[in-house]
């Protein structure tokens, strides 16, 4: 059997992680209908938290030192309070096709960010395939539903919601060269749960939850998978990277969200949407074939990339032994 490149492996990992994210905003849409924006955007990571706390206890993993708290501070106010959160509020006003349209934003934005924060060099070729995958992910998110149009708060929730996630993803796929990848979603949900935990109470209090079967099912998959699951496959895409290059799978999502939103939601679907999501794919697909600069810090990026795939597929085989042990 064939044995994938770490850039490769990076690359299937990332795209799993996606996939699994790019039902949050059309199952989003569904919860707000019955539940409040408050209680999706806390309940969900509380559940998600008691999964993590179980998996941590179970396969007993060993706390993180010193600074790694911090940023796992970082992480969990990125994608555990500030994505979720935001999203809820926003996706209450604004369509699931219109969430794309500025959720299209992140591949560009978390690479931004990996390269500020991990010192990673790609070429010049890449953030050109990089902005033309955003441009094209806009144009093409914006031929569904409402477009862009004028901005209001719904768009600023988002914009924040990308940027939160952005600096979330990016310190978070560093930090899980060092934790593992589950293990990093798993201390960030866990350390975010006091927070979280108060703003549930707060929620009920407000609006005691009542919802449908199916506007719980939607909730049941933003607990389980968009705040726990998903970011198993994604942290593990993110750390063996190049997190500049895996960043980029995500200009796949907003095609998925909408054609989720049209299976789902019944949103309109047309031809030139269907060929945009073509041209979206396309860009995505060069952004991640561009190799970083072979320069002597490229390079020890790809060594330190490659030793961490052995780390974290050395700390995976370890949890499923302790995992076997326990049952």
């Amino acid at each position: 059997m064939a044995v994938l490149s770490p850039s490769r492996a990076g690359l299937w990992w990332g795209l799993l992680g996606v996939v699994a994210f790019s039902f949050t905003v059309p199952f989003t849409r569904v919860a707000v209908g019955g539940l409040s924006p408050l209680f999706i955007g806390s309940a969900r990571a509380v559940v998600a938290a008691l999964l993590a706390a179980a998996a941590l206890v179970l396969t007993r993993q060993p706390l993180p030192r010193g600074w790694q708290w911090g940023r796992l501070a970082v992480v969990g106010g990125g994608v555990v309070v500030g994505f979720p959160l935001l999203t809820s509020y926003a996706l209450t006003t604004a369509s699931a096709g219109h969430g794309a349209v500025v959720i299209a934003l992140l591949p560009a934005t978390t690479a931004a960010m990996a390269v500020a924060r991990g010192k990673e060099r790609p070429p010049a070729s890449f953030w050109v395939m990089a902005v033309a995958g955003a441009l094209a992910a806009l144009g093409f998110a914006s031929l569904q539903g409402d477009g862009f149009g004028r901005l209001n708060w719904s768009d600023l929730l988002l914009f924040a919601a990308v940027a939160a996630a952005a600096v979330g993803y990016a310190e978070g796929g560093l930090l899980a060269r060092e934790l593992g990848s589950w293990q990093t979603v798993s201390w960030a949900l866990v350390l975010s749960a006091p927070l979280m935990i108060a703003l549930t109470v707060v929620s009920v209090v407000q609006q005691p939850p009542s919802g449908t079967p199916a506007q719980w099912a939607a909730f049941a998959y933003l607990a389980v998978v968009s705040m726990f699951l998903g970011f198993f496959a994604w942290y593990r895409g993110l750390a063996i990277g190049p997190m500049a290059q895996v960043s980029q799978v995500q200009l796949v999502q907003p095609v998925l969200n909408i054609a989720w939103a049209a299976l789902l939601l019944r949103e309109e679907l047309t031809w030139p949407t269907v060929l945009g999501g073509l041209a979206v794919i396309v860009c995505a697909g060069v952004a991640v074939r561009i190799r970083l600069d072979r320069d002597p810090a490229g390079t020890g990026g790809q060594k330190r990339a490659g030793r961490t795939d052995n780390a974290v597929a050395s700390e995976n085989t370890d949890s499923a032994t302790d995992l076997h042990a326990v049952r």
